[in-house]
């Protein structure tokens, strides 16, 4: 909708903020969909993770026949892939809300229309 401040503006203004606002656009959808496929990557890493850690613990028991082994192995494969996948899914779950609430939040609510922030100063005080 155009206001009456904007009655003075011509159509080169109007296409240059059209065209920064379709690349700002476009370079957000890019970024949305890249950080989705980085939580998928993750998501595929745990089951790859899980595999070598079941490999190195818990079949190194099976193929050796050893009950101590295999009830060795079972508890490290637990602790292990308990402790590495809790981190990574602490982190990728920081960091996906730090980017919601950053990027997204950002991109669709926030305008920088507001006025100057002055923080209060005691100088200002004394001198008046």
């Amino acid at each position: 909708m155009i206001s009456e401040e904007d009655d003075n503006h011509g159509f080169g203004e109007y296409f240059v903020h059209s065209m920064i606002e379709t690349i700002e656009y476009s370079l957000g959808t890019i970024s949305n969909t890249a950080s989705y496929l980085r939580l998928w990557a993750l998501s595929l890493a745990h089951g790859q993770l899980a595999k070598v850690f079941l490999d190195f613990t818990v079949a190194l028991g099976f193929q050796n026949g050893n009950i101590i082994s295999l009830f060795l192995g079972f508890y490290v494969f637990f602790a292990v892939t308990f402790g590495v996948l809790m981190i990574m899914d602490l982190l990728e779950c920081f960091l996906h809300t730090l980017r919601l609430h950053w990027v997204e939040f950002q991109n669709k609510f926030y305008k920088g229309n507001g006025y100057l922030l002055r923080p209060f100063e005691f100088e200002s005080c004394i001198l008046k």
